[in-house]
């Protein structure tokens, strides 16, 4: 039996493309159009070798086998017995997944964080501190004739950016890359800056310094300077004047913007440059988002807490203290004393001090495939593939939401991310009544 299923929508990056085409050949995936090299490789071989099928529990060292019901009780006794549980990962599941660990966080009395304290958590104490002038990526599409990619190279992360929502995209009013200026301001000459008509570079760790020149041009200040973080002043006063002539511009910022020397300062003075070209044009922003569903996580977490990220329920109510209550910080001070990690790999990707603790701690792993963090979980209960094998809610970079869309039946057995969060959740409550 064949079908083809339109509008598919592709868990990958914060992109979240819905125009996938995707046929389904007996059962599986044998052809997808319109994908990146990235999506095409992770729906061609969703079930490969490193795929996990049955739950497991460590004893003695050594991995056994064993039944759903007993991984889920064991990780249920596991996180109840803990006194400051830490529920950590999330944007690689969906919101409805995401909803339930926000539940079981509140009623562990623990902290619940996800991949944003390591990546654009910058970017949200920017937008406490300043606020935020943004749009959806179909505005950017039809309308912008002027879009800068700050500390970015989407060519790599985010393949389609370019050509789908930016300058190589067919918009209403914007219909040929000659209609368009691309700028790309970064520390090196990537392959995004290769295809721009203006590149920048900027000397490492002096974003927040050539940004407040910019924001010195843009309000007519003159630079007493011959150059600031490595660009000449002349180029600087060309690209205020760029920026201020545009008719719709957008400003895409990446980790080489929110992780460089400065953080958070530097998102703050790129938001307060846009405020500051809105008083002579039309200028938004817009954090290049890595996860499928990064953005939904902030969310979830944030209309049902108040915070976005690294939320502490251990007073009985949430609090939020980015550098206190996030995650790293939290296992280099060695205060947790059991995690739940869903959807992701904290081993191969966190700092040795954080990792050191995860080690001596008991780790319970959500995830479809092996990865360094289920080799040293207590225990591993894998699961099904949102957008693939489950139906389930996204947001994609600039906040919209999408419906992801059930392409095969999942291996026998398993369930979704949010059936199993669900199943620990009403132990949990049992186990502490």
């Amino acid at each position: 039996m064949e079908k083809i299923i339109n509008n598919v929508v592709c868990t990958v990056c914060g992109c979240c493309c819905d125009d996938l085409e995707v046929k389904v050949k007996d059962g599986k995936i044998v052809e997808v159009k319109n994908a990146c090299a990235v999506s095409l490789s992770k729906f061609q071989n969703y079930n490969g070798k490193e795929r996990i099928v049955k739950p497991l529990i460590k004893e003695n060292g050594e991995f056994k086998e064993c039944d759903l019901k007993e991984a889920i009780e064991k990780a249920s006794k596991i996180l109840a017995e803990a006194k400051y549980p830490l529920i950590y990962g999330l944007s690689l599941t969906s919101t409805e997944a995401i909803g339930k660990a926000v539940e079981l966080a509140e009623a562990l009395g623990g902290v619940i964080d996800n991949t944003t304290s390591v990546c654009h958590g910058p970017s949200l104490i920017g937008v406490h501190d300043v606020g935020l002038v943004t749009c959806t990526l179909g505005e950017v599409k039809n309308r912008a004739d002027l879009i800068i990619y700050w500390g970015s190279n989407p060519i790599f992360s985010h393949p389609r950016h370019l050509t789908r929502y930016t300058v190589f995209s067919r918009g209403k009013f914007r219909r040929e890359r000659g209609e368009r200026k691309l700028v790309v301001v970064d520390v090196r000459k990537t392959a995004t800056a290769k295809l721009a008509d203006i590149f920048i570079q900027v000397t490492p760790n002096q974003d927040y310094e050539l940004i407040s020149a910019l924001r010195m041009a843009v309000k007519g200040e003159e630079i007493y300077l011959n150059e600031v973080a490595g660009v000449p002043t002349s180029k600087i006063e060309e690209l205020a004047d760029l920026m201020i002539s545009c008719e719709f511009g957008i400003l895409f910022f990446g980790l080489g913007l929110t992780m460089s020397l400065g953080k958070s300062r530097n998102i703050d003075a790129a938001l307060s440059l846009v405020r500051d070209l809105n008083e002579r044009t039309k200028f938004l922003i817009m954090p290049m988002r890595g996860h499928y569903n990064v953005t939904g996580a902030n969310e979830v977490i944030a209309w049902q807490t108040g915070y976005p990220f690294a939320v502490d329920f251990s007073q009985g109510y949430p609090r939020y203290n980015p550098g206190e209550t996030t995650t790293i910080e939290l296992l280099t001070r060695g205060e947790c004393d059991a995690a739940l990690i869903v959807g992701s790999d904290p081993i191969a990707h966190f700092p040795v001090s954080a990792v050191k603790h995860l080690m001596k701690i008991p780790v319970i792993t959500i995830d479809p495939h092996r990865s360094a963090t289920t080799l040293i979980s207590t225990v591993v209960i894998p699961t099904v593939i949102t957008g693939i094998e489950a139906e389930g809610t996204v947001y994609r970079m600039d906040g919209v939401p999408l419906e992801c869309k059930k392409l095969v039946e999942p291996p026998l057995g398993l369930k979704s991310d949010e059936e199993i969060i669900n199943e620990i959740l009403v132990n949990v409550k049992k186990l502490k009544e």
